[in-house]
C-alpha cells in the first residue's frame, strides 16, 4: 500500500472505531449491522484491510456521520455559488454543521417547526 493511501486508511480507521465507541457499539454489534464479520471490522480499524467502497455509505449512516466526516473527518466546504462574502445565514448554517450531531438536530427540529408555522400562517392569510 502506497504511503498516502495507508495514512488515509489509518486515519479512517481510527475514525471508525473512535465513533464507534462514542456511539457505545461494540465491534461485533456494528459488524452484525454492516453484515460483515467482526475481525472484519477489526482489521478496517487498524487498517490492516482496505474497507469496500459499497459499505461506506452504510458505515456512515450506522455511526451517524456524512460521507465528508467518515472519510476525512469533516464537512468539506462548499463553494459559494455567488460572489463575495457568505451572508450571514450562510455562515450560520456552516457554525451549525461544525455542532455535534445531537444539537444540529435541535437546530434542525427548532428550524422545522417555525417554517411549519410560517407556512400554517400563509394558509390562514391565503383562506
Amino acid at each position: 500500500m502506497a504511503i498516502k493511501n495507508e495514512a488515509f486508511f489509518k486515519d479512517l480507521g481510527a475514525r471508525i472505531a473512535a465513533t464507534r465507541k462514542e456511539r457505545g457499539l461494540t465491534q461485533q454489534a456494528l459488524a452484525e449491522e454492516l453484515g460483515i464479520a467482526q475481525q472484519t471490522l477489526a482489521h478496517y480499524e487498524v487498517a490492516r484491510a482496505r474497507i469496500a467502497a459499497d459499505l461506506l455509505p452504510r458505515l456512515a449512516e450506522r455511526l451517524d456521520l456524512s460521507l465528508d466526516e467518515l472519510l476525512v473527518g469533516k464537512v468539506l466546504a462548499r463553494t459559494p455559488s455567488k460572489r463575495g462574502p457568505a451572508s450571514h445565514l450562510e455562515r450560520q448554517i456552516e457554525a451549525v454543521a461544525q455542532l455535534p450531531k445531537s444539537e444540529q438536530k435541535f437546530v434542525a427540529k427548532m428550524l422545522d417547526n417555525l417554517l411549519a408555522q410560517h407556512q400554517g400562517q400563509e394558509s390562514a392569510n391565503a383562506a
